[in-house]
């Protein structure tokens, strides 16, 4: 018997898909942030990056892409990408596997998929902040070439820091 290997595929999210992100993205950070951070902050973050609204306003203004990754149709991950201030940089803004799918190297493809959207924008890097007390993602980023450039501790409102390693990458250009 012959074993079918999954179907996956990347795709920009549409408006239709934004209420099954913002579940997705619930159910991700409250399996995997209450060791990380506290519940208040959850709650806090989840409602200022991963409200309906606040998803339709980035995708609408045109300088954030958003992309789902299927697995056999049903999405399992996402991954959203912002303009840096720096013309040469993207930040992989959000970056988000299904808590049972990690280390399948779902992430890698999406990592993968902002660095060719980085280098068709003309970008030199990309960049990343991710808790330092992350130890899996850290982990999963360095193994993707990305290293440490520096630290930060960034006040996001309501009482709540992001205490975070700023990682990034160079954009490997394509021969001539």
């Amino acid at each position: 018997m012959l074993l079918q290997a999954p179907s996956v595929r990347i795709l920009p999210v549409r408006e239709e898909d934004i209420p099954d992100l913002v579940r997705l993205a619930r159910d991700i950070w409250y399996q995997h942030y209450p060791n990380i951070i506290t519940v208040q902050q959850i709650e806090y973050m989840l409602a200022q990056g991963y409200s309906q609204a606040a998803i339709q306003a980035q995708i609408a203004g045109g300088e954030a892409w958003w992309d789902k990754l299927l697995l056999d149709g049903k999405m399992v991950a996402f991954c959203a990408c912002v303009r840096s201030e720096s013309a040469d940089a993207l930040k992989v803004d959000k970056l988000y596997v299904s808590y049972e799918l990690r280390g399948r190297g779902y992430g890698s493809l999406l990592l993968d998929h902002a660095r060719k959207r980085a280098r068709d924008l003309g970008c030199q890097r990309i960049y990343l902040q991710v808790n330092k007390n992350n130890r899996g993602a850290i982990e999963a980023y360095l193994r993707n070439g990305f290293a440490v450039a520096e630290s930060v501790t960034v006040d996001i409102g309501g009482g709540f820091v992001m205490d975070d390693y700023v990682m990034e990458k160079e954009i490997v250009r394509r021969e001539a």
